[in-house]
């Protein structure tokens, strides 16, 4: 009897060593900023079509002409091809504007909301940042 309770006991502590850093990932306020929010210009570097959230990198002339790569987290690719996306939407040197968020870090890395491409065609990139038109539905 006592090494069942301590077996459930052990299996207790364990299961909830992983719920925190779960529910962390998923946390939008954790990394970026709703106040802080950024369009960037420029050119897909490439595209990393990777659960849990795909990357787009994105290089951004600065103010000083400098090329400088941006990291932009979307939604997960099955989330992504459900919304509009190919595997040849975002192929290196495609033109692109996107809107998102800032991470706090302050690193060149936002959480995408909007993704317009040159031809004017528009998609939502997805994830879980406020502008989620899921989240909206929930609320």
């Amino acid at each position: 009897m006592r090494k069942q309770f301590v077996m459930a006991a052990l299996l207790a502590m364990s299961s909830t060593a992983f719920a925190a850093p779960a529910l962390a990932h998923h946390s939008f306020a954790a990394e970026f900023d709703i106040n802080k929010p950024v369009r960037l210009q420029g050119k897909v570097n490439r595209m990393e079509w990777i659960n849990p959230h795909a990357w787009i990198h994105v290089d951004v002339a600065g103010a000083d002409g400098k090329v400088v790569t941006w990291m932009i987290e979307g939604g997960s690719p099955n989330i992504l091809l459900r919304r509009g996306f190919t595997k040849e939407s975002l192929l290196p040197g495609t033109e692109v504007s996107v809107e998102g968020y800032r991470a706090k870090s302050g690193l060149n890395l936002a959480n995408g909301s909007n993704i317009t491409f040159k031809d004017g065609r528009r998609l939502f990139l997805g994830g879980s940042n406020p502008d989620d038109p899921e989240n909206k539905k929930k609320e």
